[in-house]
């Protein structure tokens, strides 16, 4: 396997609204669109790369309800491996509310169910031991293994020899790293966008924040900056590379697509240069959609469409 994704996997309910606007004040409000889709940092990478050519796993735990069946189906669609997917029947799938405003921004309402119940011993050794890569997505949201279960998982993959990725969510109970800080020393490839950087180091600025995240042992931090694109950092390179021009539907799974594009490129060989443009090549045709990984492509459409912005060249 490629890579085995851990962590959230979640369904969400995308509702476009026909104004730039999150307050409900009469009793009916029209909006342009609601969708079901799956959702989660954990799934949303898993489909991405598995769009992009990669052969991806999901680790982690749903219902047995409506939701949970959609969202292994989805999985099943695309090839997945579900090796690692639990299906608890005491517990909900969890679920997102996105409301999705016109120029792409989201709110997200949360019901954390399944994956907050998600423990060190429901994790399947044997899944990363034959993994290239093992890469969380969802951490501040999986109180189950937030902290030194995490480390535990990251410093056993990395013992028996499997690159390790890490992706936070928004911290809704402010600890940070009081609870990162444990699990950063066997982490290879760090992957968190600008203001969660700030969050978790106390500086500013790109270059200051990957300092202090690279000074933890990390190979690999790459900031993503939105519409500015990505900065990445190792001991001895460091980039800047722009975003790709695309109009805005959705920003919901930017980031994991990023992170899907970034992983694509290591797996392939790819410089860390050529892997963050890929990254924020796949970030951006992510974004063209509404929903989490729609507008992801194969691997070819996107080395076209990296060539055809001038941005790149073999």
């Amino acid at each position: 396997m490629n890579v085995l994704c851990l962590g959230l996997v979640a369904a969400d309910v995308l509702i476009r609204l026909k104004r730039n606007s999150t307050s409900f004040n009469e009793d009916l409000t029209l909006v342009d669109k609601i969708t079901l889709s799956s959702g989660g940092n954990a799934l949303n990478t898993a489909l991405a790369l598995t769009k992009l050519g990669m052969n991806a796993g999901v680790s982690g735990k749903v219902g047995c309800d409506f939701f949970g069946d959609f969202l292994v189906n989805v999985m099943k669609k695309y090839g997945c491996d579900i090796r690692g997917v639990i299906k608890d029947p005491n517990i909900d799938t969890s679920v997102t509310i996105v409301l999705v405003k016109p120029d792409g921004q989201r709110n997200f309402l949360h019901y954390s169910a399944a994956s907050s119940s998600l423990n060190e011993e429901d994790i399947d050794s044997y899944l990363i031991s034959e993994s290239k890569i093992l890469h969380i997505g969802g951490t501040f949201l999986l109180p189950g293994l937030d902290g030194e279960s995490m480390a535990n998982i990251l410093r056993n993959a990395q013992k028996r020899k499997v690159m390790t990725s890490l992706d936070v969510s928004w911290d809704p109970h402010n600890k940070w790293m009081q609870k990162l800080e444990p699990c950063l020393p066997y982490v290879d490839i760090f992957l968190p966008n600008l203001e969660e950087g700030k969050r978790l180091t106390g500086k500013e600025k790109p270059g200051e924040i990957a300092e202090v995240l690279l000074s933890y042992g990390i190979k690999i931090v790459g900031l993503k900056l939105g519409e500015k694109g990505c900065y990445l950092k190792t001991g001895n390179e460091e980039f800047r590379l722009p975003a790709f021009k695309i109009k805005a539907v959705d920003l919901t799974g930017a980031g994991d697509s990023f992170i899907a594009g970034f992983l694509t490129g290591i797996n392939k060989g790819f410089s860390i240069e050529k892997s963050g443009r890929l990254a924020n090549a796949v970030g951006a045709m992510c974004i063209s959609s509404l929903g989490a990984t729609t507008g992801v492509k194969t691997l070819k459409e996107t080395m076209e469409f990296i060539n055809q912005n001038h941005l790149y060249t073999t």
